[in-house]
């Protein structure tokens, strides 16, 4: 086993990075132009093959707006399930369709293919550009099928600052607290992306922001695959994922 690896239990899937959302805070920054999805098939694979040599205890996929690509994510979290990983989740800002029928299928499809946890990102941020009734109708399709739903906010500064956008978030999310849907903490917004061209002012100079999502490299406890394939120095659709991750090297080594 790779030693820089040794402790590897998380499986995340950027699904693409098209987004039905254009939002001030996105760490990504501009989604324009990005068509490209993952593989579900070739995904499926790698994660049969890794929980095969690895204790995979959560997976999960996200975006851009995975659900744009609803048949491949299910493969994935398909495959999760079959693998034994316990804990499958969704992040979505659940805009992908304002067609009832086709909203209620894909939470169905969700259910069906062993997600046991979907997060809603709702707040100030994402309701800029994305119709908030769809939102709240996936919301509820999804916790009819029996999924923990949750909505996750994004804050700015911090949860219990009362900036503009903080205040509009705390409207929005009264809307889904009064359809019995749990909110959880969410996260604070790290300077990055368009988080800093828009809302540069609330940052300060003085202040060392952490990104809480970057990994030590030489202690890989997730890996995250790319919708072009890319995971850790490789990419899934040229080599095999063990090849991949018995490759593995931190540079300078």
């Amino acid at each position: 086993m790779n030693e820089y690896l040794k402790n590897l239990n998380r499986l995340e899937f950027v699904v693409t990075m098209a987004c039905t959302g254009r939002c001030k805070h996105c760490s990504e920054g501009d989604h324009s132009g990005n068509s490209e999805h993952i593989d579900g098939d070739v995904a499926a694979k790698a994660i049969k093959e890794i929980c095969q040599n690895y204790n995979i205890q959560s997976l999960m996929t996200f975006g851009g707006e995975p659900l744009l690509y609803p048949e491949d994510v299910c493969k994935i979290h398909k495959a999760a399930k079959i693998a034994g990983i316990p804990q499958r989740d969704l992040i979505t800002n659940g805009f992908f369709s304002k067609d009832e029928t086709r909203i209620k299928d894909v939470a169905h499809m969700l259910a069906i293919s062993g997600v046991t946890g979907v997060m809603v990102s709702a707040d100030a941020f994402h309701q800029e550009t994305v119709p908030l009734e769809p939102v709240r109708f996936f919301a509820n399709c999804v916790k009819n099928e029996g999924i923990n739903v949750r909505v996750h906010p994004a804050w700015l500064v911090s949860k219990e600052d009362d900036n503009p956008y903080n205040v509009k978030t705390r409207e929005i999310l009264q809307c889904f607290i009064q359809d019995g849907i749990e909110v959880s903490d969410g996260n604070v917004i790290f300077p990055s992306g368009n988080a800093i061209k828009y809302l540069g002012e609330y940052f300060k100079d003085d202040v060392e922001y952490v990104n809480p999502y970057e990994e030590d490299p030489r202690d890989v406890r997730a890996i995250s695959f790319n919708p072009n394939g890319d995971v850790l120095n490789g990419n899934v659709y040229e080599m095999g994922i063990m090849e991949i991750l018995e490759g593995y090297k931190v540079d300078g080594n």
